[in-house]
């Protein structure tokens, strides 16, 4: 299907709604029918139905068909934030006495899902790498249910085999999900590769425009729908109709969007790597990334997303050079027109920073819609103010 086509006219039946070519907010929660039989049938069937927008809603349901033909998936589930699409998911799919593998260090709320919430339920997980085949095929028992994968991750960016891992998976009965918020549907196809859901931060890169939150998970009709039927019933994490429509409006532009961020992020950290204040720069695409090759093989691009480290680095060096920006932001998250930092020892005290440990020294990037040279000379200048700094007070 045409990526055009996805984009703008999918779902939108505009004879409607007035041939509009914004299609409306529907900002009703309830629905009503012609006859009691309706109303019978709908609620027999609320995933097919508009029934209540707790459950579906037409708005909504233009951008369910736009996201789920963007992944190449039969249909798609929208949520309030990409942690509820994750967290539903994987609850969905899991019962007591079940088994998890995940890959170490993903999104923080996923790593507590499974260390902190799914424990109290009788569901074990077991970390791992991820960069290797072996580490599944060794970390697997009886019992695992569920494979998770976030490839890349979104601070380090160790990726996996995804044509591998979904093919052993498959061969034990294994379902497997991937957190895909890093690259997009634009950038990296799981389903294509064998992966069974597919999970998005829909707040970062399908909004754009750092104003709102959403969550989105694709995959088969079947799993999507047993997903909807209970657990997200359930647990009632809808997505507003006016959400729905600003993440319509966000798509239209999100080619554009993305590919402007990729070739600024290309640009700036080709400059970075060449600094001698620069000690690392952590970018799959980079010709220096470990997993480079398996980026190329699988990921179409790489988006705005990457980090470094300084040289000769310390916790007040750090936070000197974040403090010392005067036009890229320090905050969380990613995906929209602004330029963002965030360092590591944010969440780090001072007493437990460890200098030897390097995930302690990095600062997260990721690069909006600014010119690149506009970018690159905010980060030279605060460069030069750590350095005349260190130089004063040696």
């Amino acid at each position: 299907m045409d990526l055009s086509y996805i984009l703008n006219e999918l779902g939108e039946e505009r004879g409607q709604y007035y041939n509009a070519v914004s299609p409306p907010v529907m900002q009703s929660s309830n629905f009503a029918f012609n006859t009691v039989a309706d109303m019978r049938n709908a609620m027999g069937n609320e995933f097919d139905a508009t029934l209540y927008s707790r459950g579906q809603n037409p708005t909504l349901n233009i951008l369910r068909k736009k996201l789920a033909a963007l992944d190449g998936a039969e249909d798609a589930l929208l949520f309030s934030s990409g942690i509820a699409a994750i967290s539903t998911s994987v609850i969905s799919l899991v019962k007591q006495g079940d088994h998890v593998v995940c890959v170490e260090n993903p999104y923080s709320w996923t790593d507590k899902l499974f260390r902190q919430l799914l424990p109290k339920f009788g569901v074990t997980s077991t970390f791992v790498t991820g960069t290797s085949i072996d580490d599944f095929t060794n970390a697997v028992k009886p019992n695992t249910r569920l494979i998770y994968l976030e490839s890349p991750n979104t601070f380090t960016y160790e990726l996996q085999d995804l044509k591998a891992v979904a093919k052993f998976a498959k061969a034990h009965g294994i379902i497997t999900i991937i957190d895909n918020s890093y690259c997009t549907p634009l950038f990296q196809q799981p389903i294509e590769s064998g992966i069974d859901l597919v999970a998005q931060s829909a707040t970062k890169y399908i909004g754009g425009h750092s104003d709102v939150m959403a969550g989105v998970v694709t995959g088969s009709r079947e799993l999507i729908r047993q997903i909807f039927e209970h657990e997200f019933m359930n647990l009632g994490p809808a997505l507003s109709p006016h959400s729905a429509w600003l993440l319509l409006r966000g798509l239209r532009t999100l080619q554009l969007r993305l590919q402007r961020s990729f070739e600024s992020t290309r640009i700036i950290t080709t400059w970075l790597a060449e600094h001698d204040g620069i000690e690392t720069v952590l970018w799959p695409f980079s010709s220096s990334f470990p997993q480079a090759k398996l980026a190329h093989e699988q990921m179409q691009g790489c988006g705005g997303l990457f980090s470094i480290a300084l040289k000769n680095s310390s916790y007040a060096k750090i936070e000197a050079f974040c403090n010392g920006l005067q036009h890229m932001l320090i905050a969380v998250s990613w995906g929209g027109h602004e330029s963002l930092v965030v360092p590591a020892i944010a969440s780090i005290p001072p007493e437990k920073y460890d200098a030897d440990n390097e995930r302690h020294q990095y600062i997260r990037v990721y690069i909006g819609l600014e010119d690149p040279q506009y970018l690159i000379d905010d980060i030279q200048q605060a460069l030069k103010k750590v350095k005349l700094s260190e130089t004063v007070y040696s």
